[in-house]
């Protein structure tokens, strides 16, 4: 998910996002821990997007203010 789509979401979207991405996370994790994970990249690649969805949250909260 690029920066530019990720600022077009709305706050509640952007949190729903947050909360389906951190799932998604756990799953491949999960996934990576019980069996052999194809593409142990996802786990880095969605780590990311999760940490971008976050920065963005912060930085409108902080122009809210």
């Amino acid at each position: 998910m690029k920066a530019a789509e990720i600022r077009k979401l709305s706050a509640t979207e952007l949190q729903e996002k947050i909360a389906s991405e951190t799932e998604a996370l756990a799953k491949l994790k999960t996934t990576q821990v019980v069996s052999e994970l194809s593409n142990t990249a996802q786990i880095k690649h969605k780590r990311k997007v999760v940490a971008r969805l976050h920065t963005d949250l912060s930085r409108r909260q902080l122009e809210n203010k």
